[in-house]
């Protein structure tokens, strides 16, 4: 397969769809895997999952912000290197990201109810690591990227310069936002360990199973966000620009 010079835009159809499905079927499997992991760890070794201010209660937090953060997040960040959205009207593509980006918004919400709430029934102070702060830039970023793109792109009275100026900036965030969810995720799991893994316990230097599992779960998290930033970087695998009517004007009109 020859793919076009650096920066060209491809045609569509110059990645054929067979391409993608491997592709696809891999971050599928990593992404399904970081939720199982997760959701595994949180079951197995942390003592499950409770609504009532206790660890059990935390131990939402990271299973929603993986799965919404994370996979969903990279799912939606993905919709347009789809070759199939290539062709054809793009309306249902933006609904699939919107939806995608939306069920991900809820799940991160639920997330951080889930900590704040074990914190503050717990008497642990809040936002005083650097996992916190990671994951707060993450959210807040998240959080205007989302009103922005539906502000910018869906509104009916939204104008299209707007839309042309915003467009790259919300390229550039898509990536910085997952980047950002990546270190925060990563920082999260040692963060736990170290609290989890004491003298009283097994020590964390000594490498326990449960040490051994979310340092891999770790490692998972690390290879699907650098392949959904792979994939986004590489010009192959970008949708082309078109200059239909569909694509300047908003979704809701």
């Amino acid at each position: 397969m020859v793919f076009p010079p650096s920066g060209a835009v491809p045609a569509a159809g110059v990645m054929p769809t067979f391409q993608f499905l491997p592709f696809s079927a891999l971050l599928g499997t990593l992404g399904l895997l970081c939720v199982v992991f997760t959701g595994f760890w949180s079951q197995h070794w942390r003592g499950g999952f409770a609504w009532d201010g206790s660890t059990k209660m935390f131990n939402w937090h990271p299973i929603c912000m993986v799965t919404g953060m994370l996979v969903l997040y990279g799912a939606a960040v993905l919709v347009y290197r789809v070759p199939s959205s290539w062709a054809g009207p793009k309306l249902p593509w933006k609904l699939l990201h919107a939806a995608l980006t939306l069920a991900a918004f809820v799940l991160v919400v639920l997330g951080l109810v889930a900590v704040f709430g074990f914190h503050n029934a717990q008497g642990t102070p809040n936002m005083y690591s650097l996992h916190s702060w990671l994951g707060l830039a993450a959210v807040l970023f998240f959080s205007c990227q989302w009103l922005m793109g539906f502000t910018a792109f869906l509104l009916p009275w939204s104008p299209a310069w707007l839309r042309i100026i915003y467009k790259p900036v919300h390229v550039f965030f898509g990536s910085t936002i997952l980047a950002l969810a990546m270190a925060a995720s990563i920082s999260g799991i040692n963060e736990k360990l170290f609290f989890s893994l004491t003298n009283k316990t097994v020590p964390y230097a000594k490498l326990p199973p449960e040490a051994w599992f979310a340092n891999s779960l770790g490692m998972l998290i690390l290879v699907f966000g650098l392949l959904v930033l792979w994939a986004l970087a590489t010009p192959a695998w970008k949708r082309p620009e078109s200059e239909s009517l569909e694509d300047r004007q908003p979704l809701l009109h």
